[in-house]
């Protein structure tokens, strides 16, 4: 026995119907579309969300909330996590060096009683400090 004598189960495969090949063939003429209309013409794709002319779901249902697009800094407490107190240069990179973060953290904001005190040794637009 080889692959080459494989065969489909008896009955488990039907030919396609072929519409559109003459009256003899049963689906001839309309070719099973029905008679007239937009879903008998070619070309002719139902939208997502119609729902034969009524006001579909999604514009009858009220609107509400809001995504900010802002991207919200990760919170530091340097009161807590002393390690980045002693860093020389303050960075996104050098930060990660001494706390763990998320990779998709791309803003940090120092905060706490000495976080001004750091404003000084920040080197990176994308960390900040609380304070004025």
């Amino acid at each position: 026995m080889g692959i080459e004598n494989l065969s489909p189960a008896e009955g488990s495969t039907k030919n396609r119907k072929r519409v559109g090949r003459g009256q003899g063939s049963g689906t001839g003429k309309t070719a099973a579309r029905g008679q007239k209309g937009q879903k008998s013409r070619s070309g002719y794709k139902r939208k997502r969300n119609f729902e034969g002319g009524q006001q579909p779901l999604s514009k009858r249902l009220p609107k509400i909330g809001f995504f900010s697009r802002n991207v919200k800094p990760y919170v530091i407490n340097v009161e807590k996590i002393v390690a980045i107190t002693e860093l020389a240069e303050i960075t996104v990179e050098s930060i990660r060096g001494v706390h763990k973060i998320s990779a998709s953290v791309s803003k940090i904001k120092l905060v706490g009683a000495s976080a001004k005190d750091l404003a000084s040794k920040i080197k990176d637009d994308n960390v900040t400090t609380t304070g004025k």
